[in-house]
């Protein structure tokens, strides 16, 4: 997700402090929250890729999956790595390496964000494809898992030598993307340019008959481009969505709501601004890269977007209190929306998280012991793979636009956004139920059963 970066990753800055403005001593749990009613081994994981493992075993146990298709399942179906040039504008060429992880296509093509970001890693990428898989599925999409990255900071190139990086790699990869295929979208780090500059470059390696009729070879394009309305906020949309759902269980109003948001670009920034201006929510804190912010009276999500794109980050905010970012964590809210990074709610903080929900709007956000932290002191949470489904769901909405020649209009495509998040969430409460266990694992168990059944049918050929 095209977000900043938190205060800090290293475990030392998300340890306990003394409480801040807003915050709340530790204290009973918050009614009303969903609590496993079995606990897994708890331990923590070297990388991410080992944690999205660990989430389809968990699965995978509770479905008493075949143990060939947990062998097929468990690793990506391809792992393509490219090192390709690319001029800087100085004249001299510099080497970068890329990659694009496909997971698996047995329910269709591969799909997945693409992320510029120097925290791409091999096993980074391979987990976030594996989590697509399971997110497009749990969606009922007719796609696979895929994602792509290089690792660089996209803020330390100009505009020119981002373009030649992408058209460069996009060059690179060849025959490997393509628009029935394996189609790219934005992630962290890229935008709607990139992925013109993408769509681009593979329009000029086909043959000339087919130029027009390509354009789903990525999406999360411009509009002017070929992109679909409400592309841009869908991820964040989608996110709020969820919220609304979870709410309505619990006859909950969101009006009287107070919520706090940890990344505020693309999709940490929407889904403030869906919630206060739509439902009626008060952001009291947010942070990002550059510092943590906090007003009792509430942050207008709007001013602060204004304020972001402005300064490039929340630090410097006027009508908010700078505050540590230890004490972001402690802020007192019925909402926490991590929209950042992964591993960012930890077995250091979440002891002092005081929130009736944490919706994942970033992917990976929280660990697995904070998981059960979290679910220990009765706070619910919703996974990545449903809450922050809503970027994937609108970019299957433009591939289809792209594919028919249509262009749809903004309510329909927030109308069927809705319907889908809607549906994905009672297909996860009806396996939490069915299954007697948590959020994240019911979501699963939706998402494996479809790709499973998926196998069963076809079978492997020859």
């Amino acid at each position: 997700m095209n977000t900043p970066a938190p205060p800090s990753k290293t475990r030392a800055s998300e340890s306990a402090s003394p409480a801040g403005p807003g915050s709340a001593p530790a204290g009973s749990p918050p009614p009303d929250a969903d609590g496993p009613a079995e606990r897994i081994e708890v331990r923590e994981f070297e990388n991410l890729y080992q944690m999205a493992v660990a989430q389809f075993q968990r699965a995978a146990d509770m479905t008493e999956l075949r143990p060939s298709l947990r062998r097929i399942l468990s690793e990506p179906k391809n792992e393509i790595i490219v090192n390709f040039p690319a001029r800087r504008d100085n004249g001299e060429m510099e080497l970068f390496r890329g990659y694009r992880i496909q997971h698996n296509n047995i329910l269709g093509c591969y799909k997945g964000g693409l992320r510029f970001s120097p925290l791409v890693s091999l096993d980074e990428v391979k987990a976030l494809a594996a989590w697509m898989t399971w997110k497009c599925s749990l969606a009922d999409l007719p796609f696979g898992g895929a994602k792509g990255g290089i690792q660089i900071d996209p803020n330390a190139y100009s505009k020119a030598e981002l373009e030649r990086i992408t058209r460069r790699f996009t060059h690179a990869l060849g025959n490997n993307i393509g628009p029935d295929y394996d189609i790219p979208a934005p992630d962290m780090g890229t935008n709607a340019q990139t992925m013109v500059w993408m769509m681009d470059t593979y329009m000029n390696t086909v043959a000339y008959a087919q130029k027009n009729v390509v354009r789903h070879v990525v999406t999360g394009k411009s509009v002017a481009a070929g992109g679909s309305l409400g592309r841009e906020e869908a991820t964040g949309r989608g996110t709020v969505y969820n919220i609304a759902s979870w709410a309505v269980e619990r006859g909950m109003d969101l009006a009287h709501a107070t919520f706090s948001v940890q990344g505020f670009g693309n999709v940490g920034s929407w889904a403030a601004r869906i919630l206060q201006n739509e439902y009626g929510g008060r952001m009291l804190a947010a942070q990002d890269h550059t510092g943590s912010i906090y007003n009792a009276q509430g942050i207008d999500a709007d001013e602060l977007a204004r304020h972001v794109e402005a300064h490039k980050g929340v630090k410097g905010y006027p009508k908010a209190d700078a505050i540590d970012p230890e004490d972001f964590w402690r802020t007192k809210v019925d909402i926490l929306i991590p929209a950042a990074l992964e591993w960012q709610i930890t077995e250091e903080n979440a002891p002092h998280i005081q929130a009736r929900l944490v919706a994942e709007g970033a992917n990976g956000p929280t660990t697995v012991r904070a998981e059960r932290l979290l679910l220990d002191r009765g706070i619910d949470l919703i996974p990545d793979i449903l809450c922050n489904s809503g970027g994937v769901i609108v970019s299957f909405f433009e591939w289809t636009q792209n594919k028919r020649g249509e262009t749809w209009y903004l309510d329909e495509v927030r109308h069927k956004l809705k319907r889908r998040i809607a549906d994905s969430y009672d297909r996860t409460t009806q396996a939490m139920n069915r299954y007697n266990c948590t959020r994240r694992e019911g979501a699963m168990i939706v998402a494996l059963n479809r790709v499973a059944g998926a196998y069963e049918e076809r079978g492997i050929f020859p």
